[in-house]
């Protein structure tokens, strides 16, 4: 299952976001730095307003959502690359995640601690992503010296990884992170880069958390508008404001009553649901469905995946003896209003195994084992 990790300094919101995310109350969010140490880890439903859509023309009642893990990581502090605070950990908990959510405080309160004793979003951002650069340029000067011998042989293979890191590495020293450096590669040369492990490389968005008392207005907040500009500009990354306190009182609550609280507040969508689907986007997931007399359930695909992989998504079966896959898009299923008129109607294709799945596919696997 793939992860997204919540990252940032010590104090900023990143446990409340968790358990909102999570709707738990699973992370300890207190009022002093490293109140996390050891990640918490939650699995988290992506909400998907097409499954009921499904389920009702297919007559089925158990819908079945997508899903993957959010992990609450311990806050980062100045220095975190030589050891700080809880430094080599956090940092090896960053490693292991497939993106990342960076919370960024965007609120005063004099009764919660900042690690710096003043608020100042970009400063923040600033403070985590020179620690990720610093360990990424580690990373890269070890790689470097581990191959050096393989590069004076002539090895072609350690003279490309070289060549790579030597890039990314020039990049980072400007104080970059690597995922904005803009480099044409090979498919060879793509999987060498995920070889690297930098932490920098992964997908990022960022959390604005602001008071509830701006929610409604957060386009317009000062400190909103600088982190996603910043954002914008020095990382291509995107920013969804969320209220995690908020959130995670919401939390507390049947959907329905959620819903109705934000709306009373002036509140369109749940920042919580925004970032959910943003991390969702921004993982390069596609989703597709399945239906059989028990329930419909949503899957998940990379982007670009073809029809005998999403098979084997299901089962190992589905993909060794995949014959072909019946295809209709959700909205012609649901505006056809059965299944059998879908087909008559011809709604309905065959597709081969190299079919690329799109999103909001409902495939129906044939296949002989």
């Amino acid at each position: 299952m793939l992860k997204a990790g919540i990252i940032g300094l010590p104090n900023v919101g990143k446990s409340t976001l968790f358990n909102a995310v999570t709707r738990s109350h699973k992370a300890a969010a207190e009022n002093y730095p490293f109140c996390t140490i050891e990640p918490n880890l939650g699995v988290v439903s992506v909400p998907d307003p097409r499954l009921p859509q499904i389920g009702k023309v297919v007559k089925v009642s158990t819908l079945i959502p997508t899903a993957f893990e959010f992990v609450d990581i311990a806050g980062l502090v100045k220095g975190a690359s030589h050891g700080e605070g809880l430094g080599n950990k956090f940092l090896s908990h960053v490693r292991e995640v497939d993106a990342l959510i960076h919370v960024v405080r965007c609120f005063e309160d004099p009764d919660i601690v900042h690690v710096t004793g003043e608020i100042d979003p970009v400063r923040d951002i600033e403070i985590v992503t020179t620690e990720l650069v610093l360990a990424d340029m580690e990373t890269i000067k070890k790689r470097l010296e581990k191959i050096s011998r393989d590069v004076k042989r002539g090895d072609k293979h350690a003279l490309l990884e070289a060549q790579l890191l030597d890039k990314f590495g020039a990049h980072l020293n400007t104080g970059k992170p690597a995922n904005t450096l803009v480099l044409p590669l090979a498919p060879d040369e793509k999987l060498i880069v995920r070889g690297f492990f930098l932490l920098t490389d992964k997908p990022t968005i960022f959390a604005a958390n602001v008071k509830e008392g701006d929610l409604a207005t957060a386009d317009s907040h000062p400190m909103v508008v600088k982190v996603r500009e910043y954002a914008r500009a020095h990382h291509a990354c995107e920013t969804v404001v969320v209220c995690a306190q908020l959130e995670s009182d919401v939390a507390d609550l049947s959907p329905e009553e959620g819903q109705e609280y934000l709306k009373d507040l002036g509140v369109r969508e749940s920042g919580v649901e925004a970032l959910i689907h943003s991390t969702y986007q921004v993982l390069g997931l596609r989703t597709f469905f399945t239906f059989n007399e028990k329930e419909v359930r949503a899957w998940t695909v990379p982007s670009g995946a073809t029809a005998v992989k999403a098979a084997g998504t299901i089962h190992t079966d589905f993909e060794r003896g995949f014959i072909k896959a019946e295809t209709v898009n959700w909205e012609d299923l649901v505006k056809e209003g059965s299944v059998g008129h879908a087909r008559e109607t011809g709604h309905y294709r065959i597709e081969g195994r190299d079919y690329v799945v799109r999103d909001g596919d409902v495939l129906l696997f044939r296949f002989s084992v």
